[in-house]
């Protein structure tokens, strides 16, 4: 999108332990002129951690801390506690993340009141295998993309888990709380490959077993946004927290394009209802941006800018991303130049 403003890198690894490999991907509360940051921080081998720093005013890095501020207790989060968002409601912070324990990876998140201290609140996603999922996706057949049955379906017909250790479940990532409930319920968004969904609850202790059958047997319902152009030709998955504006709801999104044997990850952009946001209002057609920079084309994984939140300063929105999986980067839009497109589509 031409109207977007890339400002390069603002943060980059150090040689700290925990982040000698990179930092990105990181969750962003705004509060006044202050933007508190919780990056994901990789050190060798893959292992990450969350780590922590605060931005005067959209770009300036004014304080990081030495050591990691959130970082894997849990037996699921062997590998790693992954691409945080956070989000507040009423006077509570919302941490989502991926649990990552070599495997498998599970959606959970932690809450806080004052984000220097979390509290876990568990995993919130499904436990299926992917046989038992592949069976419970066959209800959807005619209602949803063939690549949501084809790709379970496949893994469970040549038994890929036998040739693997341990036990393999679905993944489900990308968790992202909605910063306000919706008709009196957590509003949460998460990705079953290769669309995004949505889910509501009241309490955690609702996702049982039996509502997950439920809910994966009738997953049509539930999908927010579906692979569409060509930019999205592998598959999609959340960003940013959702921006309430007057219009909808303002919804950063990442969306991935198999291209010559390789996947380019962009930054995409929607407009959703904001009573049910499985209303999609609009919907850019072309990337809002991608990677064009040589720090977003080339790092530890090529080609990826992967948005995961947000700070708006007067009417610019700042869109903080993972580039190439190595550092953090911002790109700038005019929020009501980007809702007039959404809107006019």
């Amino acid at each position: 999108m031409e109207l977007v403003t890339k400002h390069g890198v603002i943060l980059d690894k150090t040689n700290n332990s925990f982040e000698n490999l990179g930092v990105f991907n990181p969750a962003v509360m705004q509060e006044r002129n202050t933007v508190h940051m919780f990056y994901r921080a990789v050190r060798d081998g893959n292992f990450s951690t969350i780590g922590y720093c605060k931005l005067a005013g959209p770009l300036k890095v004014v304080a990081r801390c030495k050591e990691p501020l959130f970082f894997p207790e849990i037996p699921e989060e062997f590998q790693g506690v992954e691409d945080p968002r956070i989000t507040k409601i009423d006077d509570t912070y919302y941490l989502s993340y991926a649990a990552y324990d070599g495997i498998n990876v599970f959606g959970a998140y932690a809450t806080s009141k004052d984000l220097k201290t979390f509290e876990r609140q568990g995993i919130i996603t499904p436990r299926f295998t992917f046989e038992e999922y592949s069976e419970l996706i066959k209800h959807n057949y005619d209602k949803i993309s063939i690549l949501h049955s084809l790709f379970y379906d496949l893994f469970g017909r040549y038994k890929l888990q036998r040739l693997m250790l341990g036990k393999i479940y679905v993944w489900d990532k990308n968790i992202i709380f909605f910063p306000k409930k919706i008709n009196g319920k957590f509003a949460v968004l998460h990705r079953l490959f290769p669309s995004i969904q949505i889910l509501y609850f009241n309490d955690p202790s609702e996702l049982t077993e039996e509502f997950w059958e439920a809910y994966i047997s009738d997953l049509s319902q539930h999908i927010v946004l579906q692979s569409e152009y060509m930019h999205e030709t592998s598959h999609i998955g959340g960003g940013c927290p959702p921006i309430e504006t007057d219009s909808g709801w303002l919804f950063i999104y990442h969306s991935v394009q198999s291209n010559s044997k390789k996947l380019i990850y962009h930054a995409s952009a929607a407009l959703l209802d904001l009573h049910d946001p499985t209303k999609v209002i609009g919907r850019l057609k072309k990337p809002l941006f991608s990677p064009t920079e040589p720090y977003e084309i080339e790092g530890y994984v090529n080609n990826v800018v992967f948005p995961t939140g947000t700070a708006l300063f007067n009417d610019e929105l700042y869109i903080y991303y993972g580039a190439a999986d190595c550092c953090v980067a911002v790109a700038s839009v005019n929020i009501n130049s980007l809702l007039s497109a959404l809107k006019n589509l």
